[in-house]
C-alpha cells in the first residue's frame, strides 16, 4: 500500500471536506497526537481553527448535511455597514449634484477615479468593494449604443408605408427598384481596417501608426447601387469628391452595364435613397443630374427618400455595406486594385453578388443650379410630402 504523509493527507481532505468537517477532522487528529500545535502546521491551519472544532465537538454540534458551517453573523463586515456614509457618497459621486466641480462630473465612472473620489471623502474603500456596491445598486458595465439619428419625423412611418407601396407597384410591373447610397470613404495604403482575421501565428499584418491623409495613396469613394429584386450589388468607385454628379453617374453605370439587360424594355426606375448627402431630397444638382440621365436612357425616374433620422433602414446598408465590410475587414486596402477586387468578391449564402468599376473622373463641388434650371425639369412632386416623393420624365427632344 502507498504511504502517504501527514501534510499530503491534510491537504487531500482538505479539498473533500467542508469547513465545519474540516475544523473537527483536524481537532480529532490533536486529540490523537496530543498536540494542536504540530497538527496546525502539519495542515497549515489556524490553532483557533482546531479550537473551534474541539469546542463544537465538546457541544455535540458535529457536522450533519445541510447544516451551517459557520455561527450567525461570522464573517467579515461589509465595508458600507462599517462605515454609514460610504454608500450614499458613492451614489453621488454616480450622479454628481451640487457642486458643479464634482471631482468625478468631468471623467470617466471608471473604478481608480471612483476610488479616488471617495478617498477625497475620507473614505478607505478598495475597488472589489466598489464593484461590489455597483453591482448591488443595480449598475453593470455598459458601453455607448448608437441609437440617436435625430428628432422623428411624425410622417415617418406614412412615408415608409408610402415607400413599400411604391415597391410593391414597380415589382408588379417588373420595373427597377433600387436602392442608393455612398459608403464612408478610405484611404489607400497601408492603413488599419477594423476586423479580425485568421492569420499564421506569426506573421501579423503590419499597418501604419497614424490614418494621415498625406500617407495615403489616394481616396477610394464607393458609391453603391443595390438591386432589391435581383438581389445584386453595383458599386462605382470614385477618386476624387462625392457629389450629385458622381452619385448619378454611378447609377448611370450601373443601368448601362446590368440594369438595362436585366430589366429588357423597362422605362420606368424606381430609387430609394437616404434624405441627404449627394443625393439628398434638397440637392438641386441631384434633380438636374437625374433629369438628364432620364433625357439620355428614356427612363421615368421616381425617387422616394427616407424620412430624416432613418438612414439606417436603407435596404442598401443591410444587404450590401454590411457585407462588403465583413468581406474585407482586417485588410489593409493598399490600392484601388485591392479595394475593387475585394468588392467584387463580396457574396453571401442568400445569392449577393457585386460588381466594381473604377471611376476616375474629376467631380467638381460648388455647382450651383439656378432657379430657372430648377423650373424647366421635367418635375413632377408627389401629393404627399413632395419634398421626399418626385417622379423626373424625360423632357421632350428640342425639335
Amino acid at each position: 500500500m502507498m504511504h502517504v504523509d501527514r501534510k499530503t493527507r491534510y491537504r487531500q481532505m482538505r479539498v473533500i471536506l467542508n469547513e465545519k468537517q474540516w475544523r473537527q477532522f483536524l481537532a480529532l487528529e490533536a486529540l490523537e497526537r496530543k498536540n494542536i500545535q504540530e497538527v496546525a502546521q502539519d495542515a497549515g491551519a489556524s490553532k483557533n481553527t482546531i479550537r473551534r472544532g474541539l469546542e463544537e465537538m465538546k457541544e455535540d454540534n458535529l457536522s450533519t448535511s445541510g447544516a451551517r458551517q459557520r455561527k450567525k453573523g461570522a464573517g467579515r463586515k461589509k465595508k458600507e455597514s462599517q462605515d454609514e456614509n460610504l454608500l450614499a457618497d458613492l451614489e453621488s459621486l454616480l450622479d454628481p449634484k451640487g457642486d458643479p466641480m464634482s471631482l468625478v462630473r468631468w471623467t470617466t465612472k471608471s473604478m481608480a477615479h471612483l476610488k479616488q473620489a471617495l478617498q477625497v471623502m475620507g473614505h478607505h474603500v478598495g475597488e472589489s468593494t466598489i464593484r461590489r456596491m455597483l453591482q448591488t445598486l443595480g449598475y453593470s458595465l455598459r458601453s455607448n449604443k448608437k441609437n440617436i439619428e435625430g428628432v422623428s419625423h411624425p410622417d415617418r412611418d406614412a412615408q415608409f408605408a408610402h415607400i413599400k407601396g411604391q415597391c410593391h407597384l414597380f415589382e408588379a410591373r417588373g420595373d427597377p427598384i433600387i436602392s442608393v447610397d455612398c459608403k464612408k470613404k478610405e484611404l489607400i495604403g497601408d492603413f488599419k481596417n477594423q476586423g479580425r482575421e485568421w492569420q499564421e501565428r506569426g506573421k501579423d499584418t503590419v499597418v501604419n501608426v497614424y490614418d494621415f491623409v498625406s500617407l495615403a495613396d489616394g481616396k477610394a469613394i464607393p458609391y453603391g447601387v443595390y438591386d432589391l429584386v435581383h438581389n445584386r450589388g453595383f458599386v462605382n468607385v470614385g477618386i476624387d469628391h462625392d457629389t450629385a454628379a458622381f452619385a448619378v453617374e454611378s447609377i448611370r453605370r450601373w443601368w448601362q452595364q446590368s440594369g438595362k439587360a436585366l430589366y429588357r424594355g423597362s422605362t420606368h426606375l424606381l430609387i430609394t435613397a437616404d434624405g441627404g448627402g449627394s443625393n439628398g431630397g434638397r440637392n438641386r444638382l441631384w434633380k438636374k443630374q437625374l433629369q438628364e440621365l432620364a433625357n439620355q436612357e428614356q427612363l421615368t425616374i421616381t425617387v422616394a427618400h427616407y424620412p430624416p433620422a432613418t438612414s439606417k433602414w436603407n435596404k442598401i446598408e443591410h444587404r450590401l455595406f454590411s457585407f462588403i465590410s465583413i468581406n474585407w475587414r482586417a485588410k489593409p486596402l493598399t490600392s484601388l486594385e485591392v479595394v475593387l477586387e475585394l468588392l467584387s468578391h463580396t457574396s453571401t449564402k442568400e445569392g449577393l453578388t457585386v460588381t466594381a468599376m473604377k471611376d476616375s473622373n474629376v467631380y467638381p463641388t460648388g455647382l450651383k443650379v439656378s432657379d430657372e434650371e430648377l423650373a424647366a425639369l421635367h418635375l413632377i412632386h408627389d401629393a404627399f410630402h413632395g419634398e421626399w416623393n418626385y417622379t423626373i420624365r424625360p423632357q421632350p427632344s428640342p425639335s
